[in-house]
C-alpha cells in the first residue's frame, strides 16, 4: 500500500521518493542547453508565474500496467493545491505547509513537508528554473515544448518534466520519473486558469469533517 500512495503522490502532487534507488554508477550530467534554449527560460518562468489558480480535470497514467487514474486537481498559488481522485475518495492536499495524501480505503493519511517535494516548485511565490532546481532537457516534439528539471542538490531523485503547448503556450501536462525509474503522467483537461477558488478546500479533513474554524 506504501508503495502505491507514493507513486500517487509521486505523480499528482509532484512528489519524489526520499531516497534513491541505489546505482553501480553515476550517470554522466546531460548536455548543457543550448544558448537559445536558454534564452526561453525567461519566458517560460514568466508564463508559470502568472498561473495564480487553476482548476482542471485530469487523466492520470503510469508505465507499469496501473489502470488510468481520473480526477480533479485544483492550485491555488502560493503553497495550495488539491487533487481528488474519481470513485474510490482518496484524496491529496497541500495548505501551504504540508502536503497530505488521505486513503479512503484503510481512512489513513500520509504527509510531507511541501519543502521536501517538487509540489513547492509549482506552489512558491515566485517560480524559477534556476537555484534549487536545474532545467536539464528542454525539447519540441508535435508542437508541444518539454521541459525536464531536477532538485539541483539531488538530481538521482528523479525528474519532473512540464509540457507546453505552444501556440498558444499553455501548461498540458507533466510527468515524474522517480528515482525507480518509473513514469507516471498526468494529462490536464480543459484546464481553466484565473478561476476563483475557494481557500477552505485547502485544508486536510476526513471526509465527512469540516475544518474547526478559530
Amino acid at each position: 500500500m506504501r508503495k502505491i500512495l507514493l507513486a500517487l503522490l509521486a505523480a499528482a502532487a509532484l512528489t519524489l521518493p526520499a531516497a534513491a534507488a541505489p546505482t553501480k554508477g553515476k550517470a554522466p550530467p546531460p548536455p548543457p542547453l543550448t544558448a537559445e534554449e536558454q534564452a526561453r527560460l525567461p519566458a517560460i518562468e514568466a508564463y508559470l508565474n502568472e498561473i495564480r489558480s487553476l482548476k482542471s480535470q485530469f487523466i492520470q497514467s503510469s508505465d507499469d500496467g496501473a489502470p488510468l487514474a481520473t480526477g480533479t486537481f485544483q492550485l491555488l498559488r502560493p503553497g495550495r493545491m488539491r487533487i481528488d481522485y474519481e470513485g474510490n475518495g482518496n484524496y491529496i492536499v497541500a495548505d501551504g505547509r504540508f502536503v497530505y495524501f488521505w486513503d479512503a480505503e484503510v481512512k489513513e493519511q500520509q504527509n510531507a513537508p511541501i519543502g521536501s517535494t517538487l509540489a513547492d516548485f509549482l506552489l512558491r511565490e515566485k517560480i524559477a528554473l534556476k537555484g534549487d532546481v536545474t532545467v536539464t532537457r528542454m525539447a519540441n516534439d508535435g508542437g508541444l515544448l518539454e521541459v525536464t528539471l531536477v532538485q539541483t542538490k539531488e538530481p538521482g531523485q528523479g525528474s519532473l518534466t512540464l509540457v507546453f503547448e505552444e501556440r498558444p503556450f499553455a501548461l498540458r501536462k507533466w510527468r515524474v520519473l522517480d528515482a525507480q525509474g518509473r513514469t507516471i503522467e498526468v494529462a490536464l483537461q480543459n484546464p481553466q486558469f484565473g478561476v476563483s477558488l475557494d481557500k477552505d478546500i485547502f485544508y486536510f479533513r476526513e471526509a465527512g469533517r469540516r475544518r474547526e474554524r478559530d
